[in-house]
């Protein structure tokens, strides 16, 4: 059985460091020292920036029982050694990207993001070996961004030089220098990638102390929102790379969109598609993802309540994939519980209120305990949306007229079926090669009004699903200016084939001169809507129309206002605005409201639209008492015998400790005692009908000890 908040610690010694070997399963990003106010008690710190401080900080850490990973920016960071020539000599300002009008791009006062050159290759190797020599147990590599408005330095035209064998082209010129330029970007960086990484395997493993390598990376879909060109699925190809954290929070997933002729933020759905294409990106190669959210953002200037609200948002998104149970449970804490901030009401900027910091406690522990599994959200299952890196070639700048609004061809063909109720399920075309890539999928929406196909075995892999028993669902006029661009799909550019050419005519080997929109293939069928998927986002009425046509082909669509997940004894549910319906959804109960930083035990919770709900059902729970279910610390040091149950709870200094624990029966005795072995006053709190007993108490980095005697 698997124990409530029981951590088990094992200390090795290797290599002249001792190491906790923990799960690895939740972590968190910071540049502090170690501070009792902000000690998670997650299992890893990943400590970020390498700098003289780097290996005092690590020890810090170490010393609380924390693994330790490294973190630190692949495309800028402080590196002023590098920038200003006391690396090797030589002065690097001129590699940083570069607009049009001249100006560098930067990501903060004397810091650019870079141009991947060799020479800054070999200096982000020498800060690995820096960390891999301080005995950290994996590398990050965060955040290999090529920005769509660079592409004008002297270093990046070099590059073009050597990677085309032919003279730079101006990025603006034309759809073709458009698209070349950022498939450079996007090659750049899986180079300086491939060789870090390959350096960090051979250099720790001589060491004797072997290295994991990951690359925090915001998502596909974001980054082609923003206009940024990133390696990202091509990454899981790389011998040396071992997975990804999705960067998925409040800032990325408030981005707005479109969706019946209106553009607003939509954070869960935004960040529910986030999480899915890393999914996507992920889950054929075997690659680990650690999925991200942030209780605030990067924008200091909302309000702790709209954070809240935003934080529930991407929470709940993360928890409806169940094969994912790798956290980082947030980035920079220190901005988190000692950051100010807006509240409402109040004309100052205040510090982080108790409940809020309770309730964020309460939900990372619970991903502490989180299990994976291969339950699915009732309904409709099998829907299907392409999507490729290449979303983030053809950006920026726009050519001849044509747009898409806020990703609008993507989001044409996710958000009708997800406001619609259907968990749709994303589908990495550089992925079509790995077996099982398709597997369960039964319709597929695709386009090319937004993307392009690198390779034309692509195109065999959809034929033979389709020929297999698939619906292949085409959108798109072919009309967008990069369908004519020098590629392989129409021999260079010697003749006027589009890759929809390539697909239906040479692949599927249709009728060119048949005005037919619906064909049989095989034991398939493949369906052409001539509409450019984002037509049925930038106008009302064009999901309906969506929803009806993959209808009509055949498909049964089981249309809802909700969506629910069972994961072990968790409820997550989300209940959409803009749905087929208004009604509430309710899940019966009894039930802990895990988004109530007071643990209340609910007879049932109705769930409104807009509102999202992560519950421990006491129905369903396989835990057996003594057992804690829900608190705002972790569970250490836990005793049981028949009539008592002790542990050690800890959790970060100034914060509010909370606790719902399941008994077999109602206790007689109920004692705290802090650190120091003075006796605190746990209010407890017991609820005959399921048992549990709650009790508060003030959170302590070195544990309060519960006794509890029935």
């Amino acid at each position: 059985m698997r124990r409530c908040g029981l951590t088990g610690v094992l200390m090795t010694l290797l290599g002249g460091f001792v190491f906790a070997q923990t799960p690895e399963t939740t972590t968190f990003q910071t540049a502090d020292f170690w501070k009792p106010e902000l000690d998670l008690r997650s299992d890893v710190a990943i400590v970020y920036g390498m700098n003289r401080s780097f290996p005092e900080r690590v020890k810090s850490w170490r010393e609380r029982g924390y693994g330790i990973h490294m973190m630190t920016g692949v495309a800028w960071g402080g590196y002023q050694d590098y920038l200003e020539g006391r690396f090797d000599g030589k002065n690097h300002m001129d590699e940083g990207q570069v607009q049009r009008d001249g100006t560098m791009i930067m990501h903060g006062p004397g810091v650019p993001y870079m141009v991947p050159t060799p020479g800054f290759i070999e200096y982000l190797k020498s800060l690995v070996k820096q960390a891999i020599d301080e005995g950290v147990t994996a590398i990050h590599l965060e955040e290999p961004e090529f920005w769509n408005r660079g592409g004008y330095s002297e270093g990046f035209k070099r590059e073009w030089q050597a990677y085309y064998n032919e003279p730079w082209q101006a990025q603006h010129e034309s759809p073709e220098a458009t698209y070349r330029s950022a498939r450079l970007k996007y090659h750049l960086y899986f180079r300086a990638l491939k060789e870090i990484f390959l350096f960090a395997k051979e250099y720790s493993e001589k060491a004797g102390r072997p290295v994991r390598c990951y690359v925090p990376t915001h998502t596909l879909i974001n980054y082609s929102a923003w206009g940024i060109v990133s390696p990202e699925a091509s990454l899981a190809g790389l011998p040396g790379m071992d997975g990804y954290i999705a960067q998925v929070w409040t800032g990325t997933a408030r981005s707005p969109v479109f969706y019946e002729g209106v553009e607003k933020e939509r954070t869960f759905e935004n960040a529910f598609l986030e999480y899915g294409s890393m999914v996507a990106m992920t889950q054929p190669t075997g690659r680990r993802v650690f999925f991200l959210t942030d209780p605030v953002e990067d924008n200091p200037d909302h309000t702790w309540e709209d954070y809240k609200t935003n934080y529930e948002a991407t929470f709940a998104a993360q928890l409806l994939y169940p094969s994912i149970a790798h956290y980082e449970v947030m980035p920079w804490p220190s901005r988190i519980f000692t950051g100010r901030y807006q509240k409402e009401g109040v004309q100052e900027r205040v510090g982080i209120p108790e409940a809020y910091a309770t309730e964020i406690l309460v939900l990372i522990n619970a991903l502490n305990q989180m299990q994976p599994g291969d339950d699915t959200i009732p309904g409709t299952q099998g829907a299907g949306v392409l999507l490729s890196d290449t979303m983030m070639f053809q950006r920026f700048p726009t050519h001849a007229g044509y747009e898409d609004p806020r990703l609008s061809n993507f989001y044409g063909m996710a958000l009708p079926l997800l406001k619609h109720g259907i968990p749709v399920r994303l589908v990495q075309m550089e992925n079509l090669m790995h077996p099982g890539t398709l597997d369960g999928v039964r319709v597929l929406l695709m386009s090319y009004a937004n993307m392009k196909p690198l390779r034309p075995e692509y195109h065999q892999a959809l034929a033979e699903w389709t020929r297999g028993g698939g619906v292949l669902i085409y959108l798109g006029r072919n009309e967008d200016p990069f369908q004519t661009i020098r590629e392989w799909w129409n021999d260079q550019g010697q003749n006027q084939k589009t890759p929809f050419d390539h697909l239906f005519y040479e692949t599927l080997k249709l009728d060119p001169t048949s005005s037919r929109m619906e064909w049989p293939v095989g034991n398939g069928r493949l369906v052409w809507i001539p509409q450019d998927p984002k037509e049925l986002v930038l106008n009302a009425g064009g999901a309906r129309r969506l929803i009806g046509q993959i209808k009509h082909a055949g498909i049964e669509l089981i249309e809802k206002n909700w969506l629910h997940l069972r994961r072990g004894p968790y409820d997550i549910a989300a209940v959409l605005e803009e749905s087929v319906s208004t009604e509430q959804y309710r899940i019966a109960g009894p039930v802990i409201d895990l988004f109530d930083p007071a643990l209340p035990v609910l007879e049932d919770k109705a769930i409104r639209p807009g509102e999202r709900a992560f519950l421990y059902n006491l129905n369903h729970t396989a835990e057996r008492p003594p057992c804690v279910l829900a608190a705002a610390s972790r569970a250490y040091e836990e005793v049981r015998t028949e009539q008592s149950y002790a542990c050690v709870m800890k959790g970060p200094a100034a914060t509010q400790g909370i606790a719902r624990i399941l008994l077999p029966a109602e206790p007689n005795h109920v004692e705290g005692q802090d650190p120091s072995g003075q006796k605190i006053d746990l209010h407890p709190q017991w609820d005959t009908k399921t048992k549990t007993l709650l009790v508060k108490y003030p959170n302590h980095p070195d544990g309060v000890r519960l006794v509890v005697e029935y």
